[in-house]
């Protein structure tokens, strides 16, 4: 596929979502609680199926089909603890959200345990969030940049804000709003085109609707459960159980994904919308592993050199005609955008919230006016971390663990609300935020030192150890 056919499509995509934006802002009143709630009227399953695309990011797209060679379907397993946390999710954390009608998921922190708390919970988000969802698309920005910009003699600095400029031309009157609906087309054209690269790969197989299915069962990639050695982060229960807190952490106590959830009608709503979103991510994830598969079954047949993260972009670039390369360009930029403008929006709301509270200090008129301009600061903020790890930090592992990093901030979230939600004790509030960083250290530590000092190796589970010396910390910091 060209590079001009590429930008083209880029361009006609982005004008779609500006379209879709233009329709539902136009009778939009402009205020924060159309920006933040969407006045609390969006239809639950569009809800649902928008959460999809926002919770696929453009390097799970990428990544998730290029682990079958290496991992077969161990990635299920965690797929599979996505359920038990989000039921949690649904039964537990959406209830309390509604009961106290919040507009940031963290003013519950204030509520609970006090000011620095609050502050501590919503700061550990917005650092993370910033930082991981940057990093996610710069890393599809660099795809990008090499299929189309490079040879059109676009600079990668001019890429990246031309992207994240239009991202916040479709976001900054609607917000939340907005998102909804753009997220849904967006979530449409992933599986769309999730689906036609199944199609084609499965027919240039000799594969057909009746036979797929057994390929599947008997090919030496797709073994999902393992349950022989303890220690191997691949063994059942410390994926299952490791996806449950990813749920509930990543989901249950994430802004972003949670300010999607407050826009439903009633919590009666909300908790259809969990039900079905479950379901149906279940079902997306199963098939990017069977993509992953397939993919993987055709560069060995035809002995074609792409692993890991090059097997989705060589095969559909170079090897499976211009259908496949049209529908992975499309569901790419799908799958990264689709989470980046939540992450602006989610951004925004947060620091208007939680770190400025506008709502407490200004008047209607003032606070539309301040969170514009964090709304804009934001997108100076995204291009900033993602030139300064592209130039300063040019190195994939170095960007890959800070990646990883990112998501131990998620772990204090998940040791406060635990101790707020199972405990009936006050802290000394003003030494949660020391407590909190403390955590955070020691589990980075652990899980660099652990295979060395105990011969075991953390996987995804240092979250829970994480959110549980969060806690402890906060035992021993209560109020006598």
């Amino acid at each position: 596929m060209q590079p001009s056919s590429i930008l083209l499509l880029i361009l006609g995509y982005f004008s779609i979502l500006i379209l879709f934006s233009y329709f539902t802002g136009r009778k939009n009143d402009n205020t924060n609680e159309s920006f933040f709630k969407a006045n609390k009227q969006a239809p639950w399953y569009l809800v649902a199926f928008g959460m999809i695309g926002a919770s696929l990011s453009g390097v799970t797209f990428i990544s998730v089909p290029g682990k079958v060679e290496g991992s077969q379907f161990v990635y299920f397993q965690l797929v599979l603890g996505y359920i038990i946390g989000y039921l949690v999710i649904g039964t537990v954390l959406l209830p309390l959200y509604y009961k106290l009608n919040l507009t940031s998921i963290y003013s519950y922190l204030g509520d609970r345990f006090g000011r620095y708390s609050y502050k501590t919970g919503a700061w550990f988000f917005i650092i993370s969030r910033t930082v991981g969802s940057n990093l996610r698309l710069l890393l599809v920005a660099d795809v990008l940049q090499t299929l189309v910009f490079e040879s059109l003699g676009i600079p990668y600095w001019l890429t990246v804000t031309s992207t994240i400029l239009l991202i916040w031309v479709y976001t900054y009157k609607s917000g939340i709003k907005t998102i909804i609906w753009t997220d849904t087309l967006q979530t449409f054209f992933m599986l769309l085109s999730v689906g036609i690269c199944i199609v084609i790969v499965s027919q240039d197989l000799g594969l057909n609707i009746n036979t797929i299915s057994g390929f599947i069962a008997e090919s030496d990639f797709s073994r999902t459960f393992f349950f022989d050695d303890v220690s191997s982060p691949k063994y059942f229960w410390k994926q299952f159980l490791s996806g449950a807190f990813i749920a509930i952490v990543m989901t249950g106590l994430d802004q972003d994904m949670m300010q999607k959830n407050l826009t439903c009608r009633s919590l009666k709503d909300a908790q259809k919308n969990m039900f079905w979103f479950t379901i149906v991510l279940t079902v997306v994830n199963f098939l990017f592993l069977v993509l992953g598969l397939l993919f993987t079954e055709y560069a060995l047949k035809y002995n074609i050199d792409a692993h890991k993260d090059l097997l989705f972009p060589i095969l559909a670039n170079e090897h499976l005609g211009l259908v496949v390369a049209f529908s992975f360009i499309l569901g790419l930029i799908a799958a990264a955008y689709s989470s980046a403008d939540s992450a602006l929006t989610s951004l925004t709301t947060s620091f208007s919230i939680d770190i400025l509270e506008i709502e407490k200090k200004y008047d209607v008129a003032k606070q539309v006016t301040i969170r514009k301009r964090i709304h804009l600061s934001f997108v100076f903020v995204s291009i900033f971390v993602i030139l300064l790890f592209k130039y300063a930090f040019n190195d994939a592992s170095i960007i890959d663990k800070v990646l990883k990093f990112a998501g131990f901030t998620y772990g204090p979230l998940l040791g406060l609300y635990s101790f707020g939600l199972f405990t009936k004790w006050q802290i000394k509030d003003k030494l949660t935020p020391i407590v909190a960083i403390l955590s955070v250290f020691t589990s980075i530590l652990l899980n660099l030192k652990s295979e060395d000092w105990f011969g075991f190796a953390f996987g995804f589970e240092i979250l829970i150890v994480n959110g549980l010396l969060t806690f402890i910390g906060l035992v021993l910091i209560r109020k006598k």
